[in-house]
């Protein structure tokens, strides 16, 4: 037997139009996808130390940037 959050979610289904069932598959696949893999760890970055070495702005750019 299916349990009442199941049944609830089916009855709800039902009512949504057959041109929508698209949308509302994709939305259902994103929603178990996160269910089943669980929380992601989240990723590691790498310092951006040093990746502006040896950049130079152009006065200009940084007077127009600041003045709006």
């Amino acid at each position: 037997m299916l349990s009442t959050y199941k049944e609830r979610i089916i009855k709800k289904l039902g009512k949504v139009p057959e041109e929508q069932m698209p949308k509302l598959y994709k939305v259902i696949h994103q929603i178990t996808t996160e269910f089943i893999s669980g929380a992601k760890k989240p990723v590691k970055r790498g310092s951006l130390k040093g990746l502006w070495k040896g950049s130079s702005i152009e006065d200009s750019l940084f007077f127009e940037a600041i003045s709006l």
